[in-house]
């Protein structure tokens, strides 16, 4: 129970958020620039088809892949400490990723002209698309090797796994694009997969070796089976999730385009993409640490209260100064990462940014489902309901206002989305908001929702007052997180 605490106290998740936190940074500053080398040396065309390779494999590596990663660190968090049911969990994992993998690869292998006359109205791709079966079953690994990785609370490791493997694959693509051009493009892809399978699997291997080791008289057939089932059947619902919400996005870019423009939908995806990469890296690496521990402590209500809380009162200390900052700069941003024929969404990003903001108090209780592995909640509460409140907001705000609804859409869901989870995990898990978290939310709420109304006024007084705010909100959050962690036991 000690070590439950001392993993669970404000040190060591601020710690591990700021390990995380560093390698999302990193990945999202390599991402950009392997696309200045995709630019630079392939041109808009290069671009194209490496975006076409790219977003029509995603959804297939989340199909072949069962949505067994999350599940899988739901189970070595829940049995880190017993190590006859870790070694189990750990054996069995593997042989499931080893089956995720080649069914990836042979998948694609067997549809790789299909994905050529889907994608690009021909089959002169073909041949690159039986190449890229080696790109989706070393990413299936890849994240399955990351998620046993995860599960085990292997901070440095991974994060260092991360990096070297991102840095090694942009050091051996980006000489096949200049080399080779468009030809270089799926070697590349390849290369990046490897790096990074290559690293996770020699930090897994270090990491795993004491506990792999098998023990006589424990091998059980049965009790595999058993695991097997569970760990499939919670993977199929978090598949189902995972699929609702691609759904979901593509009916709200139909209706966009239907009842408004394809510039409509340019112009949303681009204050998307900004908007993900401020608030969506921190999402993303507080996600990584905070679902083992939430998994660890799942049977225990007064436990998971605490964690909860204390996830509740960090996501808003640190999201805070964050969407103060993106609502601050969003005219120099988007010159920076779009055009300036984007200003136009400058209203937008400020509406999503305060969104946002309310979309991440909500993000901690989302969690707490799949840890309780309670499918019926999950099934209701995020598939179900979070799908359908997204696209009926999404529909009527834009019928409403326009582009601007969309942004005004993603507050009046966060709202929604936070009252009604509350609800339910009060009802189900006897949760409750700690006096500190709600003095974190009250506060933060009030000064995103302040520099948003001074925003619009938009002139050279509101900008000096957003500083301010900006200021005011970063030293609050840093004094109020160094007592915590002074204050802590």
């Amino acid at each position: 129970m000690a070590e439950i605490k001392e993993e669970n106290s404000y040190t060591n998740i601020l710690k591990r958020l700021s390990a995380f936190g560093g390698v999302q940074i990193f990945n999202i500053l390599l991402s950009l620039l392997r696309g200045k080398f995709v630019a630079l040396f392939l041109g808009p065309a290069g671009m194209g088809v490496a975006s076409l390779y790219t977003s029509s494999l995603s959804p297939l590596q989340q199909f072949c892949g069962l949505g067994l990663n999350l599940a899988v660190v739901k189970e070595i968090a829940a049995n880190k400490d017993k190590e006859t049911s870790l070694r189990r969990v750990m054996r069995v994992a593997l042989r499931l990723l080893i089956f995720t993998s080649l069914l990836g690869t042979v998948v694609t292998l067997a549809t790789a002209s299909v994905w050529s006359e889907f994608s690009f109205g021909n089959f002169n791709h073909t041949s690159a698309y039986l190449w890229l079966s080696i790109f989706v079953g070393l990413s299936i690994a890849g994240a399955g090797l990351l998620a046993l990785l995860q599960g085990l609370g292997e901070v440095k490791r991974l994060s260092k796994a991360t990096l070297v493997g991102g840095m090694s694959g942009l050091v051996f693509g980006v000489p096949l694009y200049y080399f080779f051009g468009q030809q270089g493009i799926v070697p590349a892809m390849i290369a990046l997969a490897l790096s990074l399978f290559l690293f996770y699997y020699i930090s897994f291997r270090k990491v795993s070796r004491h506990i792999l080791r098998p023990e006589v008289g424990e091998e059980s057939s049965k009790e595999d089976r058993k695991l097997i089932k569970a760990l499939l059947s919670m993977g199929f619902i978090l598949l189902v999730g995972s699929l609702a919400g691609q759904l979901i996005t593509y009916l709200i870019n139909l209706y966009i385009r239907i009842y408004g423009s394809l510039d409509d939908i340019g112009l949303f995806q681009g204050a998307n993409s900004i908007t993900n990469q401020y608030v969506g890296m921190i999402m993303s690496a507080l996600a990584l640490d905070y679902f083992p521990r939430l998994s660890a402590v799942c049977k225990d209500n007064r436990e998971m209260r605490k964690i909860v809380n204390r996830q509740t009162e960090i996501v808003m200390l640190v999201a805070t100064p964050l969407i103060i900052l993106l609502i601050l700069t969003a005219p120099l941003v988007i010159r920076l990462l779009l055009t300036e024929q984007f200003l136009s969404i400058l209203p937008l990003i400020r509406w999503m940014g305060l969104g946002m903001l309310i979309q991440a108090l909500a993000f901690p209780l989302g969690y707490i489902y799949v840890a309780k592995d309670d499918r019926k909640a999950y099934i209701w509460m995020e598939c179900v309901w979070a799908n359908i409140c997204w696209l009926a907001c999404s529909v009527i705000f834009y019928h409403i206002f326009g582009l601007l609804g969309l942004g005004i859409s993603l507050v009046a869901r966060g709202v929604i989305d936070i009252i009604i989870n509350y609800a339910v995990c009060r009802r189900r898990y006897s949760f409750s908001y700690s006096r500190d978290a709600l003095n974190a939310v009250t506060l933060s709420l009030l000064l995103a929702s302040a520099t948003f109304a001074i925003s619009l006024w938009n002139n050279a007084l509101s900008y000096i007052a957003m500083t301010i705010l900006l200021i005011a909100a970063s030293f609050y959050s840093f004094l109020l997180l160094r007592g915590k962690i002074r204050r802590q036991p």
